[in-house]
């Protein structure tokens, strides 16, 4: 059976060693090395002795000790980690949801209008194609993203965010760039779930409408507690109001979303670039 020391006996022991050294040798000093060393040479002696046990038992101890505390904050980390994927998994499962609500209820006008007309008929199917197409591109990313293990590098959540870009750039052969410098701590689970939530939806609209050939996401903290994320792309931008648009309802789950939290949010051109942005203030409460 193998013996394993736990780490408070290991620090114990690294307490008590350089005294049990100490007591030893005097022991044996005074009871067998008397005749043969001097009172001087043995004092001279102990600190030597002490040196040479410390530096093979109790130096061997402290490396056992930390590589003990690495380890335990690694498991700390990936159970963090883990959590933090599972519920970007829930959150995930959530917008899918929202979009089968919608499907049910364009099937539901689908079957008022059939009469109606043909013309009508062919743009609710299209629309019920479209969006069974997003539920599918969904569900494919979110399984490939949770499949990937987390990076010591980065939080867990912060490493879908830069895969969200990449999938999307490489579907459109965009050029992508991520600027992510929010620190973890400053965000809550909530708010990290929906900044997850509004940049998938914002880089599926990126993907259906804008023609890009480069693409930013951003995420800066004001280091008071508020925030600054935004996808930029270089595209051919928006035709009036973008929430206007039937076809831009991943722009509106945007904004709702966004609005429920307290945030703003802002859709519009800057210069040669198409900028969705969410902000909020600094010194608020997650």
């Amino acid at each position: 059976m193998k013996f394993r020391v736990t780490d408070r006996g290991i620090k114990w022991l690294i307490l008590l060693i350089p005294t049990l050294t100490i007591g030893i040798w005097e022991e044996v000093r005074h009871a067998f090395l008397l005749p043969y060393l001097s009172i001087e040479l043995g004092n001279l002696l102990a600190p030597v002795i002490v040196l040479v046990v410390t530096l093979t038992l109790v130096r061997g101890l402290f490396a056992r000790l930390e590589q003990s505390q690495e380890a335990l904050q690694r498991e700390r980390s990936l159970s963090a980690a883990l959590e933090e994927r599972e519920q970007l998994a829930r959150e995930l499962h959530d917008g899918i949801a929202q979009s089968l609500f919608l499907l049910a209820v364009k099937l539901d006008r689908l079957d008022r209008t059939a009469a109606e007309g043909e013309a009508q008929v062919r743009e609710q199917s299209g629309e019920l194609r479209e969006t069974v197409r997003v539920i599918d591109d969904d569900l494919r990313q979110a399984i490939a993203n949770l499949r990937l293990p987390p990076s010591p590098a980065e939080p867990a959540w912060v490493v879908s965010l830069r895969e969200l870009l990449g999938d999307t750039a490489g579907v459109i052969e965009a050029q992508a760039e991520f600027r992510w410098t929010i620190p973890d701590d400053e965000l809550s689970g909530k708010e990290k779930v929906e900044l997850h939530a509004c940049l998938r939806e914002a880089l599926i609209n990126v993907r259906k409408h804008a023609k890009a050939t480069r693409m930013l996401v951003i995420g800066e903290s004001d280091r008071s507690g508020g925030f600054r994320w935004a996808v930029e792309d270089d595209g051919v931008g928006f035709a009036g109001d973008p929430l206007s648009a039937h076809e831009r309802f991943g722009l509106r789950m945007v904004r709702d979303r966004s609005q429920r939290m307290g945030w703003t949010f802002k859709a519009e051109r800057r210069g040669d670039w198409t900028v969705v942005e969410i902000t909020k203030p600094g010194g608020e409460t997650k």
